[in-house]
């Protein structure tokens, strides 16, 4: 398995419309973090799909270790 890469040790704040759909880079390579731009090919680690709930600010992770999937779940205090 290939591990992500550690694109940052903060998460990503980003104003997220309702309704409509983010994809989150996963493997940390993305050069348009936190969003996938097609780095990840090669790799087994595939970008996740975020719809948005409500419109409003979201934190994406940065550090890609989250597990609660695109959003941060503190882990980058752990690195």
């Amino acid at each position: 398995m290939t591990t992500p890469t550690i694109a940052q040790k903060s998460p990503y704040a980003v104003e997220v419309e309702e309704g409509k759909s983010y994809w989150w880079c996963a493997c940390g390579r993305s050069q348009n973090q936190p969003f996938c731009d097609g780095s990840h090919q090669g790799t087994d680690i595939s970008p996740v799909e975020y719809k948005a709930d409500k419109t409003g600010t979201v934190h994406f992770c940065g550090c890609k270790h989250s597990g609660k999937g695109a959003l941060c779940d503190g882990s980058h205090k752990k690195l």
